[in-house]
């Protein structure tokens, strides 16, 4: 048909209802509406990535998340719905991320496998997980101060605090709706008493009108939480705020500040182990606990020990709870039962998963036979497998030469860093700005010449931070949005994700290069870069790799 209803010689007619839901409005081809009909584009259908209900032809049937999604992460395979889609650094697809963050407690990490372990709950595209804008803050007049009616008043002098509070007897949830509602009008001796730090930080770190209300509405929402009106506020309280639109981190520091906050916070390793040890005896858990708090705090007593740095003691940890799981489901339900007939049993047959149980166990039953929860070590007198080392070996050059030109200045800049001084991801994270003095970087008892490329990327990037974050205090070196108004680094990821490159990798090539380019000078290595002995032999053992001296003159 040449022509539309509205068009055809003799009309307008009405155009026929649809025939696949009935409507008597949009018609488009075919005996169908602009919804239903496959070819227009205005069809409604899932995303193809998370399967959000609302997406259109046009933007090649993805939500706005996914779409972004895609520029930034690679597609695979995720490890809990084991569809082939986009994967994020967790190993899990939006789906499955978006799941854990519906089911995720206040204070607690992400929990990908129990909260996709019956399935996933849909939502509607581009409608879910967007941050609830605060409400505007207003005087009411149903309240009088000693400012006058709807006036706050001055703030008090000294505030009435006690130590001890009544207990609840019943946990009763708030009602949102109306705890929002009081947090509009609520002007309460904590809200005066704070509005001079809220204000002070606000102008010391730059905050912008919107997030200082919301520090202000968190601490009204705060005052009616709180167990009474006397009473500290405890950091467990102030992480339930966002299920009332309130701040978390900005609060934190106004009411440190303060001197009215009890920091109750879990530590990271401590939710990491009780996640793992959850479904342990409860014998065995008490046993581990002793362990992880020696290997996190240290100990004085026999056998003496160091405090281990919390990614070494996660380490530990993921390594010796399969052991101890397969021993709980054999039906053992303590420690002490344990035979080094059953050690070997468990432990994997080789490379480095072997050498990880291996070096976790003993150092858990020599703690606990130090503290006499055992009878004896059935590690003692175990041989022990060497850990499988893998040769360093260099990046293309094509990618650190796009890297260091990169359009972000903060991605040349730690590029640069990495590249021609060989930085930790670590180090490079927490450098501050007073560790650059006359184009000399101090770091760790070194003084380094920075080379000008460094110099030059160094001076773009400043002038970037001073007219995006022109008021902040951070005095770290790399910031962005979120630490910009705070005193805290950034993450050890920043800004390496949106680089597209492993800061590792980039440090290994560094060394590995000037390891060849002296020859294998291992004194002017190992002073160069800071390495141990051992570390600086895993690049000199590479100067005769047939692999690595392709090029070279004999």
């Amino acid at each position: 048909m040449d022509f539309c209803y509205d068009c055809m010689p003799g009309g307008p007619f009405p155009p026929p209802p649809c025939e696949m839901c009935g409507t008597t409005t949009d018609y488009f081809s075919q005996g169908l509406c602009q919804r239903c009909h496959p070819r227009s584009p205005h069809k409604v259908g899932s995303c193809k990535s998370c399967l959000a209900w609302g997406v259109y032809p046009q933007h090649n049937w993805m939500c706005w998340s996914c779409r972004w999604r895609a520029t930034h992460y690679p597609k695979g395979v995720c490890n809990y719905c084991h569809r082939d889609t986009w994967i994020g650094d967790q190993g899990a697809c939006r789906l499955c991320l978006e799941q854990a963050r519906m089911l995720q407690e206040p204070g607690r990490a992400l929990d990908l496998a129990g909260a996709n372990k019956h399935g996933q709950q849909l939502f509607f595209a581009n409608m879910r997980f967007q941050r609830n804008r605060t409400r505007r803050l207003k005087s009411a007049n149903g309240w009088k101060t000693p400012g006058g009616w709807g006036r706050p008043g001055p703030p008090p002098k000294k505030l009435a605090l006690t130590e001890w509070v009544q207990p609840v007897l019943i946990e009763v949830a708030p009602d949102p709706e109306l705890l929002r509602q009081r947090a509009l009008i609520e002007n309460s001796e904590l809200t005066r008493y704070c509005n001079a730090i809220v204000h002070e930080h606000a102008e010391q770190f730059g905050w912008s009108v919107r997030q200082r209300n919301d520090v202000i509405r968190s601490l009204r929402l705060l005052q009616t939480l709180r167990d009474s009106p006397t009473a500290k506020i405890r950091a467990s309280d102030v992480l339930q705020l966002p299920r009332y639109d309130g701040n978390i981190v900005s609060t934190l520091d106004v009411l440190g500040a303060a001197g009215l906050l009890i920091d109750d916070r879990p530590r990271w390793i401590d939710t990491y182990f009780a996640n793992k040890t959850s479904l342990l005896p409860q014998v065995m858990q008490e046993q581990l606990e002793v362990w992880v708090n020696v290997l996190i705090d240290g100990a004085t007593t026999a056998p003496r020990q160091r405090s281990r740095d919390p990614l070494t003691v996660k380490v530990h940890i993921h390594a010796v709870v399969p052991a101890v799981t397969a021993w709980a489901e054999a039906g053992h339900q303590s420690l002490a039962e344990i035979s080094p007939a059953q050690i070997r049993d468990v432990l994997p047959e080789s490379g480095n998963p072997r050498a990880l149980m291996e070096r976790g166990l003993r150092s858990l039953f020599k703690v606990l036979k130090a503290r006499k929860l055992v009878f004896q070590n059935p590690t003692r007198g175990m041989t022990t497998t060497r850990v499988n080392g893998n040769i360093p070996m260099p990046l293309d050059t094509a990618l650190i030469r796009e890297k260091l030109n990169s359009p972000h200045p903060v991605i040349a800049l730690a590029v640069a860093l990495v590249a021609f001084h060989a930085l930790t991801a670590k180090q490079v994270s927490e450098l501050l700005l007073t560790d650059i003095v006359d184009g000399r970087l101090n770091l760790a008892g070194r003084s380094i010449p920075l080379a000008a490329p460094v110099r030059e990327r160094l001076t773009r990037w400043l002038d970037y931070r001073q007219s995006r974050w022109p008021n902040s205090q951070n005095p770290h070196l790399i910031i962005h949005q979120r630490s910009a108004p705070r005193m805290m680094a950034a993450n050890r990821t920043y800004p390496w994700q949106q680089g597209g490159i492993r800061p590792q990798a980039l440090r290994e090539d560094r060394i590995l290069a000037e390891a060849h380019a002296t020859r294998g000078d291992a004194r002017a290595i190992s002073d160069l870069f800071g390495l141990s002995i051992a570390g600086t032999d895993r690049y000199i053992e590479t100067i005769e790799h047939p692999d690595l001296t392709i090029g070279e003159d004999a």
